[in-house]
């Protein structure tokens, strides 16, 4: 099957930045093994496919190796591909486990997206998992914050939230590639999401992304909304907003907005421009 692939970077800083999607249209769902290949043949963190069904798209997120429930960036360039091919509006979307929906718009030469994430959770991480990862990280317990705490948040999917206490250990990242995968397989986090919180509205975060075959994603959507529920489970104070610099530290300026409501568990609105690659 031929299958034209549409190269966005979403949640781009204007013209410049953003995380490269591979963006496929279709009339009809590629088999699963078609998807997988062209994901692994197009190489970014995450290639989407969308298939029109009675009641808005069908979607499948692939990294270069595995399929995954939800993607973020995937879906911000999405949203921007059905607004160049369909017109503004907003796109019901059914995913593997959720039904969600993105909001496509064009600007000029950019276009931007929102989506709303799949419901929110968080719990407590155990010690021992937390000790593992921060071995991984060559971190230490006392490099953590202790206003936002070790946790799984839920998204859409799994992600661990480490919030440091120094910008620059978070510039400092690195960590095996191979401990890291098999952490993150065992556990079933999507992604490890590393957190410095600026003020209590801004903030840097880094998401290395082991499971899918990526070291490190310059800008995670489904991260972003997973963080934005954690926030409103601890009563931080968001204000209703926060804003995520992400990418800075790989070179790939990344600007992410995730709105939050005060109602527990309730989905996360995340936005952000994207252009073409």
């Amino acid at each position: 099957m031929t299958m034209n692939v549409q190269h966005i970077a979403a949640f781009s800083d204007g013209l410049k930045g953003g995380n490269p999607a591979g963006v496929v249209i279709c009339d009809q769902m590629p088999s699963t093994a078609e998807m997988q290949a062209v994901a692994a043949k197009v190489g970014y963190s995450e290639t989407v496919f969308a298939e029109p069904v009675k009641a808005g798209w069908r979607v499948r997120y692939f990294s270069p190796t595995t399929e995954v429930d939800f993607c973020g960036h995937a879906t911000i360039a999405l949203g921007a591909a059905l607004a160049r091919y369909k017109g503004e509006g907003t796109f019901a979307l059914q995913l593997n486990n959720a039904q969600i929906t993105v909001d496509g718009y064009m600007n000029g030469l950019v276009a931007g997206a929102a989506f709303q994430s799949p419901s929110t959770r968080s719990r407590s991480a155990p010690a021992a998992m937390i000790d593992e990862a921060l071995d991984l990280f060559g971190l230490c317990p006392a490099d953590l914050d202790p206003r936002i705490p070790p946790a799984v948040a839920h998204g859409g999917g799994d992600h661990l939230v480490l919030t440091l206490n120094d910008r620059k250990m978070l510039q400092q990242l690195q960590y095996d590639f191979s401990r890291g995968q098999a952490l993150a397989a065992r556990e079933g986090f999507v992604t490890f999401n590393l957190v410095y919180a600026e003020t209590a509205q801004l903030f840097h975060v880094r998401n290395p992304f082991p499971l899918g075959g990526v070291y490190e994603d310059p800008a995670t959507g489904a991260a972003a909304a997973a963080l934005a529920g954690y926030l409103r489970d601890l009563d931080w104070p968001h204000q209703g907003e926060i804003f995520i610099h992400q990418g800075d530290d790989m070179g790939i300026p990344s600007r992410l907005r995730a709105e939050i409501t005060y109602d527990p568990g309730a989905s996360i609105r995340v936005s952000g421009t994207a252009r073409l690659i």
